[in-house]
């Protein structure tokens, strides 16, 4: 990264760059890192009080204090990328929302309250994609109080699509004290090259809902549930994939979900066993669930992955998979009785 013009650290932005793309080098304060300096590459969505909002794409927020910065310039627009499918953040978040569906949902004006029990993050939080109807901090303690009455903690999951507006809610929820956590993105590829690999496909089974080996290599609480079952096996056309362990091992070699939704294919729960691994299985259930979502139709794919996740990202880059958006959740504070 260049910051010098002359030999000479310069700092070339202001409070005027706000709304647009930056990369700054800063002093590192964290005590986590032996670096002096730390450098930060994002949408500049605010400068107030002395201290810089960062968005990064992955759709981590960083905040900087201006007394910090050493060097900053306005850099260009992430240039379009050339494989993934064109697509707008509310199409692909509305795609991916019926694909996970909740048990229970609610209109808040242009927000989607979702709950399935507490069965994962996805189908118990609101969706915010626009106006509320209302003021944010009157949304946010109906949404409050809606979780309360089902028993669940609020959770919002907060996208990166509109600086500005995500900027303020996100400002809003960490001043209530609202933690943010499972930062994710979202990643979309062209469909039919995931299907043609040359894995030979024949060894994996299809069905249209979990079978009881399937569901206990999954793995996640409450995944036997009425409740998981719902979310699982909802959607326009679910299918779910397996390949056998060996002669009497019951958990399967490897697994994957996928739903088919028009022109969308969306792949989820994928899992190798450890001692598997390396054997290219998570490609081939890749393979034999695009091949059936090309058979209905579909072009283009889609999944979710946690940032911290490098295994599952390095074989979706191999799969030609690019992130589109990143987003996270903020969650309320627990309750004390």
């Amino acid at each position: 990264m260049e910051f010098t013009t002359g030999g000479r650290l310069e700092v070339r932005i202001n409070a005027a760059d706000v709304g647009k793309r930056v990369s700054v080098r800063h002093l590192n304060a964290s005590g986590t890192s032996p670096e002096r300096f730390t450098d930060a590459v994002g949408m500049l969505d605010s400068w107030e009080g002395g201290v810089l909002r960062i968005t990064r794409r992955n759709g981590e927020t960083v905040e900087i204090p201006e007394s910090r910065l050493v060097a900053g310039k306005v850099v260009p627009m992430t240039p379009a990328r050339r494989r993934g499918p064109a697509a707008t953040l509310r199409e692909l978040q509305e795609t991916a929302s019926r694909g996970w569906p909740p048990r229970e949902s609610e209109r808040l004006g242009d927000w989607t309250l979702r709950a399935a029990g507490g069965f994962t993050a996805r189908a118990n939080s609101v969706l915010p994609l626009g106006d509320p109807g209302l003021p944010l901090p009157a949304a946010l303690d109906q949404v409050t109080a809606w979780y309360a009455e089902r028993g669940l903690s609020a959770c919002v999951q907060v996208t990166t699509g509109d600086p500005d507006r995500d900027a303020l809610l996100d400002a809003e929820l960490e001043r209530r004290g609202w933690a943010a956590e499972r930062h994710a993105l979202m990643r979309t590829a062209a469909l039919a090259p995931i299907a043609d690999t040359g894995a030979d496909t024949g060894r994996v089974r299809l069905t249209r809902e979990p079978d009881e080996a399937w569901s206990a290599a999954y793995g996640r609480t409450g995944a036997a549930s009425e409740d998981a079952t719902a979310v699982l096996t909802g959607g326009p056309s679910v299918w779910f994939a397996t390949v056998p362990g060996e002669a009497g091992e019951e958990r399967p070699a490897a697994m994957a979900r996928c739903v088919v939704d028009g022109r969308w294919a969306g792949f989820a729960a994928l899992d190798v066993r450890p001692e598997r691994r390396r054997e290219g299985l998570g490609t081939l259930v890749m393979a034999r669930l695009a091949e059936q979502a090309l058979s209905e139709g579909a072009s283009a794919a889609y999944l979710q992955v946690e940032t911290d996740n490098g295994p599952a990202a390095a074989l979706y880059d191999e799969l030609g998979f690019t992130t589109h958006h990143g987003y996270h959740y903020r969650r309320e504070p627990l309750r004390r009785p």
